[in-house]
C-alpha cells in the first residue's frame, strides 16, 4: 500500500511539472537569481559603468550589431537592458604604440562611431555629456552613451586636440594607457617622467577648464599623487581595483584610495579576472607573460583588430580555466573589491568600471545582463539601499557633478 501511494504522488508529481508554465521550467540557474528586493532596487537605482570597450567592435566588427542580441562579447543593448544597465562610458582606445595623426584619427573614427550609434538608434541611447543628461535618459527609459578616452597620447601633446575631443563629447581621459606618453608616466612602463612633466599638469588644468574629468586609472603611483595635487576637481580611477587583493600596479593602493577619498573622487572598480584574484594574475603571467606583452601578442595574432585582440584573450583564459590551466575566478570577487574598497574609502567613493568588451570576466559575469546579481549580493552583505544606489550610478554622477562646477574656472 505504501508502494502504491508513493507511486501514485510520483506521477502526480510528474503530471504537476509537465503542466508548469514554460517560464518556471526556463528559469536562470540557481546561481543568477536575484531576491524581489534586488531587482526592486536595481531597477530603481541609476547603474553606470564608466568603462568598456565594445566601440572596437563598432569599428572593426562589421557583423557586429549593438541593437541585437549577440552571442559573443558583453555588451549589446537586448543585454544593457536585461542587466538594468542605464548609461555606459565607450572607451576611445588606441594602443599605446599607435602615436600622432594616425591615433588622431583613430580616435576619431570611435568618437563617430559612438555618435553615429546614438543618432542610428534614438529609441534605445541618448548621446550624454552631463549628469543632467544621464538623468534625463534614464527618465527616459534610454541607454545615456558617454565617452571617455583611455590614453593622453591621442592628443598627440596638443591642448586643441583635447578641446576638439571635448567639443565631440568625451567626458573622461584617462591620462595614459600601458605605456608612458610625452608628459605622463604610466604604471606598467619604466618611469620616465618622475610623474607628470610641466605639460602633464597643463593637460589637468586644461581638463579641469573643460569639465573633463581626469582619470588616473593605468598611471604611475606618482602620477596618481601629482594629478591629486594639480587637479581643481575630484578625479576618478574609470576602471581599477584593489591592490591589497590582486597585487598587480594597475590596482590601487589603500593610500591611494585614500588619498582620493580626501579629493572628493571615486573608484570605478574592473572586473578583469587579473586584477581580481592575485592567483590567477600570478598564473596567468607565468602562462603568457604580463599584461602588456599577452595584449601585444594577441594583437599581432589578430592582425591589429582590436576588438578580436580582447576577445581571443578572454576566450582563451576562459578555455584555460575550464581546463585547469589557469585559476577559476567568480564573480563574487568583484563584490569583495568593492567591499574593500568602501571599507578604506567610504562608500561614497566606490563604483563600477567593468571594463566589458575589454577583458576576462570572471565566470558568473559572463555580460552585462548579469549586474543585479551585484545589488543582491551587496543587499545579502547588510549595505543599505541608498548605499548600494550610490555604488550603482551615484557616485560617479556626484563627481560628474563637482567637475562640471569647476568647468570654466
Amino acid at each position: 500500500m505504501a508502494r502504491m501511494r508513493h507511486l501514485l504522488v510520483r506521477v502526480m508529481l510528474v503530471g504537476v511539472v509537465l503542466t508548469l508554465p514554460a517560464f518556471v521550467l526556463t528559469q536562470s540557474p540557481a546561481g543568477d537569481q536575484v531576491s524581489a528586493r534586488a531587482k526592486q532596487l536595481h531597477d530603481r537605482a541609476i547603474v553606470i559603468d564608466s568603462h568598456d570597450d565594445t566601440t572596437q567592435r563598432l569599428v572593426f566588427d562589421k557583423t557586429f550589431n549593438l541593437g541585437a542580441r549577440n552571442k559573443n562579447g558583453h555588451i549589446d543593448i537586448p543585454r544593457m537592458r536585461e542587466g538594468g544597465l542605464d548609461a555606459l562610458f565607450f572607451s576611445i582606445w588606441v594602443p599605446s604604440d599607435v602615436t600622432g595623426p594616425p591615433a588622431v584619427k583613430r580616435a576619431l573614427d570611435q568618437i563617430d562611431a559612438v555618435r553615429e550609434a546614438a543618432r542610428t538608434m534614438p529609441k534605445d541611447l541618448m548621446l550624454a555629456t552631463t549628469a543632467a543628461d544621464v538623468r534625463k535618459a534614464a527618465a527616459e527609459h534610454r541607454i545615456a552613451a558617454l565617452m571617455g578616452m583611455e590614453g593622453g597620447h591621442m592628443i598627440d601633446d596638443d591642448l586643441r586636440l583635447l578641446r576638439v575631443y571635448a567639443a565631440l563629447g568625451v567626458r573622461y581621459m584617462t591620462l595614459t594607457h600601458f605605456k608612458n606618453n610625452n608628459w605622463a608616466d604610466a604604471t606598467t612602463d619604466k618611469a620616465a617622467h618622475n610623474g607628470l612633466t610641466a605639460l602633464g599638469k597643463d593637460v589637468v588644468r586644461e581638463m579641469n577648464r573643460l569639465g573633463v574629468m581626469v582619470d588616473i586609472s593605468h598611471v604611475s603611483d606618482k602620477t596618481f599623487y601629482d594629478a591629486l595635487e594639480v587637479s581643481k576637481a575630484p578625479v576618478i580611477a574609470s576602471h581599477s581595483s584593489v591592490r591589497a587583493i590582486a597585487n598587480h600596479p594597475r590596482n590601487m593602493t589603500d593610500d591611494m584610495m585614500r588619498a582620493l577619498a580626501r579629493n572628493g573622487g571615486v573608484m570605478m572598480i574592473n572586473y578583469h579576472a587579473a586584477f581580481l584574484s592575485e592567483e590567477f594574475r600570478v598564473a596567468s603571467e607565468k602562462k603568457s607573460g604580463n599584461v602588456v606583452e599577452s595584449m601585444a601578442a594577441m594583437s599581432k595574432k589578430c592582425g591589429g583588430n582590436e576588438a578580436c585582440t580582447t576577445m581571443e584573450s578572454e576566450r582563451i583564459d576562459h578555455e584555460a580555466m575550464a581546463k585547469g590551466e589557469l585559476p577559476k575566478v567568480m564573480w563574487e570577487k568583484i563584490v569583495e573589491h568593492i567591499d574593500h574598497a568602501v571599507k578604506v574609502a567610504g562608500v561614497e567613493h566606490v563604483g563600477l568600471g567593468s571594463d566589458f568588451d575589454g577583458a576576462t570576466m570572471p565566470l558568473g559575469m559572463e555580460d552585462a545582463s548579469k549586474l543585479p546579481k551585484l545589488t543582491d549580493a551587496l543587499l545579502k552583505k547588510g549595505y543599505s539601499e541608498g548605499d548600494i544606489e550610490k555604488i550603482l550610478g551615484g557616485n560617479i554622477l556626484r563627481v560628474m557633478e563637482a567637475v562640471e562646477r569647476v568647468k570654466g574656472s
